[in-house]
């Protein structure tokens, strides 16, 4: 093995920084679910219990934070998306998925903004791009059915979610209304 090859391979982390990383996890989490995802990252350092050095040395800025943050909620949501394609059928399914991502990206207040709004090289960017994919697929297999018009895009559809999430979350929607909510946005796409 190369001097080079050495240096590139991460090191574990120590017990100590892993507990920190995991209560700034911990922490952005509760954070961004109160107060949404424009909270003060001081104050996430101070919830965790971190000096917030040790929060940018874990997470050198909010679209890392962020990011990390988002990918167990993204992994839950694909995999509802792959149940939904393996039990209905494709309008069901994709019609099913827009209302469960568009209540899932409500969650945390501004987070809409933040996943339209980044630099295509943002770890943000990273994490929306397997939901976009996810939408992508179902929009195909309801298209090869017949149940969508041909001219739709996937990055329409998505647009039109994370917009409709944004509404979501600024009108207080309870699940109900948000269903009522999308159903009515997304019927044009629909044959």
């Amino acid at each position: 093995m190369t001097a080079g090859a050495a240096a590139e391979t991460p090191r574990p982390l120590r017990a100590d920084a892993l507990r920190n990383r995991d209560a700034i996890l911990r922490a952005a989490r509760e954070t961004f679910e109160s107060e949404g995802v424009l909270a003060s990252l001081d104050g996430i350092a101070l919830r965790a219990g971190v000096g917030n050095a040790t929060l940018y040395r874990n997470f050198p800025t909010r679209d890392d934070l962020l990011a990390a943050v988002l990918r167990t909620n993204i992994a839950v949501a694909l995999e509802e998306a792959a149940e939904l394609a393996r039990s209905r059928g494709p309008r069901d399914a994709l019609a099913e998925w827009l209302v469960r991502l568009t209540w899932q990206l409500r969650i945390w207040h501004d987070l809409p903004y933040c996943l339209t709004t980044r630099d295509p090289a943002s770890p943000v960017s990273s994490t929306r791009s397997p939901l976009l994919v996810r939408t992508g697929v179902l929009l195909a297999e309801a298209k090869a059915s017949g149940d969508v018009r041909d001219f739709v895009t996937a990055d329409e559809v998505f647009q039109l979610v994370t917009s409709l999430s944004w509404g979501v979350d600024r009108f207080g929607d309870d699940e109900s209304a948000a269903r009522r909510r999308v159903e009515l946005a997304t019927a044009g796409i629909f044959t």
